[in-house]
């Protein structure tokens, strides 16, 4: 059955060409054939172990990359279909997005950074491109996935690519990225006991919701209306970003690809919440930073984790042998600095923890 997209989707023959030319395949389109390759790759199993907020054996409840990206993923592919856009680019770009993650989320991110500033730094986005197009070694024909042009577009986040803007699609998975994870961190905050509700009741978004939510759920308990009131959120921002979107498109005139790809605006987005929405997200963001990323004792974690990891970098620095022999392969190509960044970009919160205990001796 063919799919009717919207003109300003982008189509199957819209930037679908590889690095390394294939036959197309009889019954997957080419974007389907990307997502695949990134959900068989070795990056996207890792995700599993890989922490969001909390340290993976924390609990089993808790995110992870790897449901993080599910989690963003059906959100992105509910806003794309919704506009007619390109289910399937949408799903893979948002399945791929957070490949490059380090160990540890935002503290292996930083340390690494750190680590690595004055060799080029580090970046989870780079990284990502990274995997996919050098990392991954699955063909016989080619390094990387051979990803198509639209695809590795929609992973290069923070740059304009020939000076065009980003497609709708991966627009749409830039901001779903964010509705999940202040949702999620939300819930696994409040699971974790450092979020407490009655300081969340001063921000007017989760509060209206709340409200709503205990109304409409008389005799429901306290765990039950808190799971209501972050669907009710999640239906919220997504609904507004949908009919803000649609309502933009509508007001630009954008009416084919080209249209979004040169889209100009010192003001707008096309792919963005309504302004009052938008207002009272960055209030409860706001109040994450304070409340649940800043606190004590993730704080703690996350210094702890900065340590394991300027531990391996040290340790292998002086000592690449250790590497697996693919990475000590690289080592005159691409430099000891940077294999040494992939390798440890490419563990597990368990393996970093592995390394530190079993292989440095320090528990």
């Amino acid at each position: 059955m063919m799919i009717e997209y919207a003109e300003y989707a982008v189509s199957v023959d819209s930037f679908s060409k590889r690095k390394y030319q294939e036959e197309s395949h009889p019954y997957r389109s080419d974007f389907q054939r990307d997502r695949d390759r990134i959900v068989h790759s070795k990056a996207f199993r890792r995700l599993e172990y890989k922490t969001q907020v909390f340290v993976n054996h924390l609990g089993d409840n808790f995110r992870t990359r790897l449901t993080h990206s599910i989690e963003v993923s059906q959100l992105a592919r509910t806003v794309a279909r919704s506009l007619k856009l390109n289910e399937d680019l949408t799903e893979t770009i948002a399945l791929a997005h957070d490949l490059g993650h380090p160990p540890f989320g935002h503290a292996g991110e930083r340390s690494l950074h750190r680590l690595m500033k004055p060799h080029g730094g580090f970046d989870h986005n780079e990284q990502t491109l990274r995997v996919v197009e050098v990392l991954e070694k699955r063909y016989p024909d080619f390094d990387g996935l051979n990803l198509t042009e639209a695809t590795l577009m929609g992973l290069q986040k923070h740059k304009r690519i020939k000076g065009l803007n980003h497609t709708l699609e991966a627009s749409i998975v830039d901001i779903c990225d964010e509705i999940a994870y202040n949702n999620h961190d939300l819930d696994d905050g409040i699971e974790s006991g450092i979020l407490n509700l009655s300081k969340l009741n001063e921000i007017e978004i989760w509060n209206d919701v709340w409200a709503e939510a205990k109304k409409s759920h008389i005799n429901a308990g306290e765990k039950s209306l808190i799971r209501q009131t972050i669907r009710m959120l999640i239906n919220k921002m997504v609904t507004d970003l949908i009919e803000n979107m649609l309502d933009n498109i509508q007001k630009y005139k954008i009416k084919k690809l080209e249209d979004v790809l040169n889209f100009k605006s010192d003001t707008e987005k096309l792919c963005s919440f309504t302004y009052d929405t938008s207002i009272k997200i960055s209030r409860l963001k706001k109040h994450l930073h304070k409340n649940l990323y800043r606190h004590p004792e993730v704080e703690k974690m996350n210094s702890r984790a900065e340590e394991v990891i300027q531990r391996i970098f040290n340790f292998l620095v002086k000592s690449p042998h250790a590497m697996p022999g693919e990475y000590q392969e690289r080592l005159d190509s691409d430099g000891l600095y940077r294999v040494v960044a992939d390798f440890i970009a490419g563990m597990t919160d368990r393996y970093a923890l592995h390394w530190n205990k079993q292989i440095l001796g320090i528990d």
